[in-house]
């Protein structure tokens, strides 16, 4: 499956975003997608996953509350809302995709990447 990520920019403090991740093929509903993300010099960090069904999600602590994640099997798409954003969130986004939800957290249990869309939350 191949991945296109968009809807990044800069944003103030506070502002909102909506990340989408486009995706070929015709097997989108069988994996799990995840949003990942990497500071300058810094590790690439999970922040969110949706089940195959879209069903279930996952957060990690940092965006709980103030970031949603979504997909639509139709349109092979996952989305990423992002609200109240901090100048700490301000990253490159990637999505990525996964056959099971096991160790979702990881990103080197990921097989499938998109190429990055870069997130900047001004102060």
């Amino acid at each position: 499956v191949q991945l296109q990520a968009s809807g990044g920019g800069l944003v103030q403090t506070g502002g909102s975003l909506r990340l989408s991740c486009a995706a070929s093929g015709r097997t989108f509903s069988s994996y799990s997608m995840a949003w990942f993300r990497q500071a300058p010099g810094k590790e690439r960090e999970f922040v969110a996953v949706v089940s195959q069904s879209g069903t279930g999600t996952y957060f990690t602590d940092s965006v709980m509350g103030r970031f949603t994640i979504s997909r639509d099997n139709a349109r092979n798409t996952v989305y990423l809302q992002m609200n109240s954003l901090k100048p700490e969130d301000t990253a490159v986004y990637y999505c990525a995709a996964k056959e099971s939800l096991l160790r979702f957290t990881r990103p080197n249990e990921y097989s499938y990447w998109g190429q990055g869309t870069l997130v900047t939350v001004s102060s």
